[in-house]
């Protein structure tokens, strides 16, 4: 099987091949360009020959860009038995591709034809075209700008040719110069040159769509040469030269050998190397000496220093800038004014502090190195003896009880600038009124005064921190020549929360006022703590307060008043705002039995802080108050309840809703249902007539209770019978009643009855008698609406 199945593999290759090669040269692809600009549209077909017969008729034709299939390919059959397909390609963004025309074929695609496709731009225009003679490799070299990628082959050549006439007609051309793939440059040999006469140069770029030339570039060899520039160096020293001034420097330099035949001009340029400054340009220099003197710079300070040469006066191209020469110039004695200060000291008053400060009076003003305090006795003119020597600006020292004035001078090594005598006189002037300072922000201050009479020369400003400070190293002065001046803004070595001691003192003709001093701060601190609040005194309704004011402190601004806040359980805020001198304070108006939280807000120009909170509860009402409060009210509602029982009882209105009228049953009409004949009417007993009575009972008669409803008025009595009456039922209960009712009567027919006439009934009855006489008795008295007939 194995056999079998490599024999089947191998069989199906072969026909693959075979057919395969059967295709070449059926199908042949046609372009509109092979080379487009980038994004163009581009047009092809591919024509299928006669030759191919083992094709379908039917097969259809594809297009493939690179391994992309493209739609949009138009099949058509020739009248001469060939098949066409056309495509058109919108964009083609692609700067290299194959474009094949295939055949699906047995489930494959099949290529009958492909075609390179190339898309780019046409070559821009070459800018920026220079030259320059270089005559250390004889050649005439030149560079441009190519622009931007074509995508495209292209072919870059620099072009030229001799001329007259300022470049107007051609004579001989030169050959063309080729650069390599990928520069901008070219060399034209010194052997295709003539160096003084003009030629004209160009740049041509060429691809397959387009071809663009730089704009023509018309020189002579020789006016742009550029020559190499020289080698700058220091003179060597003379022995019998004077030494460079201060502030000048000693320069030569060596020209390039091979423009030795050149004219040219030199310039020079130069820069300190301290700081960040820029170069400064001298020139032209002498060509002739190859030397020069450099002054006007400053003096004991390191200087880069670089040249350059061109030819001159005929065109030519500036060198190269020479590499660094580094020198440093010689100094000079200082040109300074020194003000100075001198304090005595108290225990030995021949102990003497000198300050001073040097003061430029020149813009070089020469380096410094050293300060020498001396004197000079009397009757020794050569002697002069130090005191000092310091490079510090202060000094001190014991001064001789015969020296009356000593000598200040600043030196270096190129000499010591004019002495400064310095005269310790007495204070015999007069002082300084109504000396201020002020704050302007946290780091300066203001200290002003008024003018003296007469006015002074000059003022000594002294300023540092204040008392806590006692050396004079932390302090700092300044002397003002304006003796006019009222004030001045101290702005060195001011910092914010710092007390300074500023010290002013007059300076007049040989002579000084006394000094005097004040004390300011530049910014002060707020209050550090709020004092601690204390409850004195606390009652139902008020709370006394107090508290310990803070000392003042230094650096710390005064307060200016204070402001107290409490707040209840239901958050209700309330303050007050007190003097800054206060020690307490009562709060009013509060509820007894309640929790308040109060705190102290310290307020000073510099800011504030709260204190602690203080929870403080109210005292709760005493137990007599208590009793006193519940008999009052209990007081209130007895009277209330009295007003409203008068109210409801004198208010008829309000009455019978209370307290409803129950009917009388002897009053009512019912009093008529028993006719008044019945009285006459005897009463005989059932012994044989019909109907019989069936029950007959007799009641004893009863107290008669006082009702509690009960009217009585002053001309009769009205009420219920004194006697409960006995219950008669007639005939028989079955039977139908056949005696007509009597019309009801009115309450005054009944209530008409005299009592007296009851009265008289009920003694009857008491008596005795016959059972017919007591019944009917009893029938009379009886209430109607107690009798029934049925």
């Amino acid at each position: 099987m194995a056999r079998l199945r490599n024999f089947s593999l191998t069989w199906a290759a072969l026909i693959i091949l075979l057919l395969s090669g059967s295709l070449e040269g059926c199908g042949h692809i046609s372009v509109s360009a092979p080379i487009v600009r980038l994004g163009d549209p581009i047009t092809a077909s591919c024509i299928i020959t006669q030759k191919c017969s083992h094709l379908d008729p039917e097969s259809q034709i594809l297009w493939r860009l690179g391994a992309d299939l493209q739609p949009g390919g138009r099949q058509q059959h020739l009248s001469d038995g060939t098949q066409e397909s056309t495509i058109t390609l919108p964009h083609l963004n692609h700067t290299r591709a194959f474009l094949s025309c295939c055949l699906n074929w047995s489930n494959t695609v099949q290529i009958l034809d492909q075609v390179e496709l190339q898309a780019g731009y046409p070559p821009a225009v070459p800018r920026n075209l220079s030259c320059l003679m270089n005559l250390t490799t004889n050649s005439l070299n030149c560079q441009w700008e190519p622009g931007p990628e074509t995508h495209l082959p292209t072919n870059i050549t620099l072009k030229s040719f001799k001329s007259r006439a300022n470049c107007q007609t051609q004579e001989d051309s030169i050959r063309d110069c080729v650069p390599k793939d990928g520069q901008s440059h070219c060399s034209i040999p010194r052997r295709h040159l003539l160096l003084y006469q003009n030629m004209v140069i160009w740049v041509q770029a060429e691809n397959a769509l387009g071809t663009s030339m730089s704009l023509q570039l018309c020189l002579s060899p020789m006016d742009v040469v550029k020559l190499e520039p020289p080698m700058l160096r220091t003179l060597d020293p003379n022995p019998e030269a004077p030494p460079p001034e201060p502030g000048c420097l000693h320069l030569c330099w060596e020209p390039w050998k091979p423009g030795l035949f050149i004219n040219q001009k030199c310039e020079l340029r130069h820069k300190p190397q301290r700081g960040d400054a820029s170069w400064a340009l001298v020139g032209p220099l002498p060509s002739e000496a190859f030397q020069y003197e450099l002054c006007g710079i400053l003096p004991a300070t390191t200087y880069t220093l670089q040249i350059r040469c061109i030819r001159w006066p005929l065109p030519g191209l500036w060198s190269n800038w020479s590499p660094n020469l580094e020198l440093r110039t010689t100094e000079r004695a200082p040109t300074v004014r020194l003000d100075i200060w001198w304090r005595q000291r108290q225990l030995d008053p021949r102990t003497v502090q000198l300050f001073w400060k040097p003061v430029p009076l020149e813009e070089d003003s020469g380096q410094i190195q050293g300060y020498l305090v001396s004197w000079r006795p009397s009757g020794q003119a050569a002697a002069i003896l130090p005191l000092c020597n310091t490079t510090e600006l202060s000094c001190t020292f014991h001064l001789p009880s015969e020296a009356q004035e000593v000598t200040l001078e600043a030196y270096n090594s190129a000499g010591t600038s004019l002495p400064s005598p310095v005269a310790f006189s007495e204070s015999r002037g007069p002082a300084l009124t109504r000396l201020h300072a002020m704050s302007r922000d946290p780091h300066s201050l203001w200290v002003g005064w008024e003018l003296p009479s007469p006015q002074p020369q000059g003022y000594v400003i002294e300023w540092g921190p204040g008392p806590s400070s006692t050396s004079n190293s932390n302090k700092t002065w300044r002397m003002e020549q304006s003796g006019s001046i009222t004030g001045f803004l101290l702005k060195e070595n001011i910092r914010p929360f710092q007390l300074y001691e500023i010290t002013v003192t007059p300076l007049y003709q040989d002579a000084m006022g006394p000094s005097q001093h004040v004390y300011a701060y530049s910014q002060e601190r707020g209050p550090s703590r709020a004092p601690e609040l204390r409850l004195n005194h606390i009652g139902k309704t008020w709370a006394q307060l107090e508290w310990v004011p803070e000392p003042p402190e230094l650096g710390k601004s005064p307060l200016t008043h204070y402001t107290i806040f409490w707040t209840n359980a239901q958050n209700q805020f309330f303050s007050a705002i007190l003097n800054a001198s206060s020690s307490g304070f009562v709060l009013h108006g509060l509820k007894p039995a309640s929790l308040y939280h109060v705190h102290l807000m310290a307020t000073s120009k510099a800011g504030a802080v709260n204190s602690t909170v203080l929870n403080l509860m109210t005292l709760t009402p005493e137990g007599s108050e208590l009793h006193i409060l519940l008999g009052l009210f209990g007081l209130l509602l007895l009277l209330t309840c009295l007003c409203g029982t008068v109210w409801l009882c004198c208010s008829p209105n309000r009455k019978n809703p209370l307290w409803p009228n129950v009917p009388d049953p002897a009053h009512s009409s019912l009093g008529s249902w028993v006719p008044t004949t019945m009285e006459e009417e005897a009463f005989q007993l059932p012994s044989l007539g019909t109907p019989p009575i069936t029950k007959l009972t007799v009641l004893e008669e009863e107290k008669k209770q006082p009702v509690p409803w009960e009217y009585h008025n002053s001309s009769e009595t009205c009420g219920l019978p004194t006697l409960v009456q006995p219950y008669v039922l007639q005939r028989d209960p079955r039977a139908a009643s056949t005696q007509p009712q009597s019309q009801s009567g009115t309450s005054d027919q009944v209530s008409s009855r005299p009592r007296a006439d009851m009265s008289s009934r009920n003694q009857e009855a008491k008596a005795g008698g016959s059972l017919e006489a007591r019944i009917k008795t009893s029938l009379g008295n009886i209430a109607r609406p107690y009798l029934y007939k049925k």
